[in-house]
């Protein structure tokens, strides 16, 4: 018997879109660019040939369109692994659930989704200005071990590794380290710096920041820059590719992550004017995705 998804579990709104994001099932490309700010939707869309729907709701704004004949859904998901949670799983509901009975479709719909972002870079070769890809995330955050069979996603040596190394705190989330879609790092990324990418779960103090609460542990950051596993060294800094691998991986879509360096934690040097940046990457995405 095919299960039938409660109103509670799934809340679509009365005019047929899905509760957060607002949008219905017609309106999704299958490519999708995801970024944190919702004025970078704004700047993503002026890039479309056309346009075929603009949906802004709380924090999440997607825009719809046509790029140089491909059919993009560029949308923003906000900041941290929580909002990563409600982005990717209703993107896939939009996907793969019929909306009409409830039921997942017969045919599963496989979603790329590409996340570009704005990162603390934590290595020399990382400097301000540069794109690192994430090939692999370290997550900070513990949500996709709220789901089943996160365990055979994770890479648990290099987990291990990493939290004898920094000298993990137990009153910390299980951290956790999860590959991007190979394919489409390689698609994307090719000519880009390929790195380990940690997924903090917040900006300022989990990311080593001490304004005026001293740090729990002010050498983490120090062993996390000192890290090394089979030649692999922690490359930067953000919060949300993690979930974004765990999750797509879990649910059978592709995605990775892809941040402009606009800090280098090292060289302490940072650029709050990264506008350029971003939008040049931007612009790299639509054409390879």
């Amino acid at each position: 018997m095919k299960r039938i998804i409660p109103e509670s579990e799934l809340i679509i709104n009365s005019d047929g879109s899905i509760f957060h994001l607002h949008i219905k099932p017609e309106q999704l490309s299958d490519k999708i660019v995801m970024m944190g700010d919702p004025g970078r939707v704004t700047m993503a869309a002026k890039m479309f040939d056309s346009i075929e729907c603009d949906i802004q709701s709380r924090e999440f704004h997607t825009v719809t369109g046509m790029y140089k004949g491909k059919r993009i859904t560029a949308l923003s998901h906000g900041i941290g692994t929580d909002n990563i949670d409600i982005v990717v799983t209703e993107l896939d509901a939009l996907a793969n659930i019929d909306f009409e009975t409830r039921e997942v479709k017969p045919e599963f719909k496989q979603l790329t989704m590409v996340r570009v972002g704005t990162s603390g870079g934590l290595q020399p070769h990382c400097p301000v200005g540069s794109y690192v890809v994430a090939e692999k995330s370290i997550g900070f955050d513990g949500v996709i071990y709220y789901y089943a069979n996160a365990e055979e996603i994770c890479e648990n040596d290099f987990t291990e590794a990493f939290k004898k190394y920094v000298n993990w705190s137990p009153n910390h989330c299980t951290p956790y380290v999860v590959k991007a879609d190979s394919a489409l790092v390689k698609q994307i990324g090719h000519d880009m710096i390929h790195g380990i990418t940690i997924s903090a779960i917040g900006f300022y103090g989990p990311q080593g920041r001490y304004v005026r609460l001293p740090l729990a542990d002010p050498n983490l950051n120090t062993n996390i820059e000192s890290f090394r596993f089979n030649g692999h060294s922690i490359t930067n800094y953000e919060m949300e590719s993690s979930a974004l691998a765990g999750l797509s991986k879990l649910m059978g879509h592709k995605a990775m992550t892809v941040c402009a360096i606009i800090a280098n934690r090292v060289a302490l040097k940072s650029n709050a004017d990264y506008k350029g940046s971003i939008e040049d990457l931007l612009r790299i995405v639509f054409d390879r995705i």
